[in-house]
């Protein structure tokens, strides 16, 4: 065989297959690789719009957070006000009561004075009247002097 036989028949198999290569094998395979390389960037660009919602709704839950910490605030604050106008109204009320209860106990101690006083007149009316019965050595009729024994409490 001859050296360059060979040479040109391999030459000639290598533009066959190259032809039938780029002809048959290559397309599919270019296609295939566009496709991927199509998938590939489909991905990235859902990846990067995943991306940018996932840090817009960061944003969205760190506002709605701090809405909510604040109207907690406000609301803690408005129940603080409340339980302090609940408190000053108790005070209020309770001051009231105790001064109700100071009165009613003020009148009933004049009243219990008042009715000493009459017991006490009454006391001093029959002891006035044994005195002066044992100084006039007599009985004195308490029917008929009872005009003068009203006026005599009323002096006393």
């Amino acid at each position: 065989m001859n050296l360059n036989a060979t040479l040109l028949a391999q030459a000639v198999v290598f533009l066959i297959f190259a032809l039938f290569t780029m002809r048959f094998v290559w397309p599919p395979v270019i296609k295939a690789i566009d496709e991927r390389r199509e998938k590939i960037k489909q991905g990235l660009e859902a990846a990067e719009n995943n991306q940018k919602n996932l840090k817009a709704n960061a944003e969205k839950i760190e506002q709605e957070l701090s809405t909510a910490r604040m109207q907690g605030a406000q609301n803690i604050a408005d129940a603080q006000k409340h339980a302090q106008a609940l408190a000053n109204e108790l005070k209020v009320k309770a001051h009231q009561d105790a001064e109700r209860i100071i009165q009613e106990a003020k009148a009933q101690a004049l009243q219990e004075a008042n009715k000493a006083k009459e017991a006490l007149k009454e006391q001093i009316a029959s002891l006035v009247l044994k005195g002066v019965e044992q100084i006039l050595k007599k009985e004195v009729d308490t029917k008929v002097h009872a005009d003068l024994l009203n006026q005599l409490k009323m002096e006393l």
